[in-house]
């Protein structure tokens, strides 16, 4: 079942922002630091409870969280440059690392894709680190086609 996050999976979800962040710690030690999480509990709570940053848990028959999937409504408005399309930007998607290779990743993709749909939405993106190449390619497998592309130099 998936169905969008409440009081009662903040210890859950806390424990997915985690693993998250240790995905991106050991590929990026010098950008990440480890182990932490991006938001804090209070935060977290605050979070849930906004309509304009759904965010999305993925449970077993067990009412276990198994992935979580934070996502932002976004949308340029009298912008000189930009179209005022509606976006819904994913912050965050997360699949417990028992629970990979599943369907649990790609059953929460399709629900955000309907979802986004659902909500008007003329796209859906993300930001996914190249550290993270198992992430790529599940994006790829899902539909997904690069956007931009951030570049960096070490100095």
């Amino acid at each position: 079942m998936i169905r969008r996050a409440n009081e009662s999976d903040v210890s859950a979800i806390m424990a997915l922002l985690l693993q998250v962040n240790m995905v991106h710690h050991r590929g990026r030690p010098d950008l990440f630091k480890g182990p932490a999480t991006k938001y804090t509990e209070k935060e977290l709570r605050e979070l849930i409870k906004d309509d304009s940053t759904p965010v999305l848990v993925y449970l077993d028959e067990e009412n276990r969280v198994l992935a979580h999937c934070f996502c932002v409504f976004r949308q340029e408005k009298n912008s000189a440059l930009m179209t005022d399309v509606k976006t819904l930007y994913i912050d965050d998607l997360c699949v417990d690392e028992n629970a990979r290779g599943q369907g649990v990743g790609q059953a929460m993709y399709a629900h955000v894709h309907a979802f986004a749909r659902q909500s008007g939405c003329y796209n859906l993106t993300l930001n996914v680190w190249t550290l993270n190449d198992p992430a790529l390619r599940f994006y790829e497998k899902c539909g997904l086609k690069p956007q931009k592309i951030g570049m960096e130099t070490i100095l």
